[in-house]
């Protein structure tokens, strides 16, 4: 069983308060965004949501539930011919509440609700194939600089320089670039 809402209903009575969330709604789906009271906003975003998800699958059966909360056709078309297809990627967190002070009237906390419209940062493979091709890819990166490593170290053993490590054991600086290390040694000492 749903867990009811603690506090007074919105509008006074359940009905009026399911009419105040169904307009709220509708609204945000025609313009994009909608400033209201903190409360309504955070009460609306659920239900907003719900309605996209719905949205993003477009069948009979999900028209007929959305057009059961939205009844303007136009507003129905809107949310399934447009905010729907760019949400393709997104897997929900459509909306986003911004606080933006108090009303001036009665000092209400005031938000903005909006439709996040960018694009989502992070993309999934299509399929396993796809990712265990990505992670493949970057476990075989990761060798490879590995094995230079490894090379670079034993060039510097057969040259007789010290490793990077040996250096650390025994307290003096490594020197990264082999061109800095004459210049640095021409500068100690004094001339003649």
């Amino acid at each position: 069983m749903p867990k009811p809402t603690k506090g007074p209903r919105l509008g006074g009575t359940p009905a009026h308060e399911r009419i105040i969330l169904r307009n709220l709604a509708s609204q945000l789906f025609e313009h994009g965004r909608i400033v209201t009271t903190i409360t309504k906003a955070k009460r609306v975003r659920p239900l907003a949501e719900k309605l996209i998800t719905r949205a993003k699958v477009d069948s009979v059966a999900n028209r007929r539930e959305v057009n059961k909360t939205i009844t303007d056709k136009g507003v129905v078309y809107t949310l399934f011919a447009e905010i729907a297809p760019q949400m393709a990627g997104r897997n929900g967190g459509y909306t986003r509440i911004t606080r933006i002070g108090n009303r001036q009237g009665d000092n209400a906390p005031m938000a903005v609700l909006e439709i996040i419209t960018d694009k989502p940062a992070v993309t999934t493979p299509a399929d396993a194939d796809a990712a265990k091709a990505e992670i493949n890819a970057a476990a075989a990166a990761v060798d490879a600089a590995k094995v230079a490593a490894d090379q670079v170290e034993e060039e510097k053993a057969a040259e007789g320089e010290p490793t990077a490590a040996e250096a650390e054991i025994a307290g003096e600086p490594v020197v990264a670039d082999e061109a800095a290390a004459p210049a640095e040694e021409a500068e100690d000492k004094p001339e003649a």
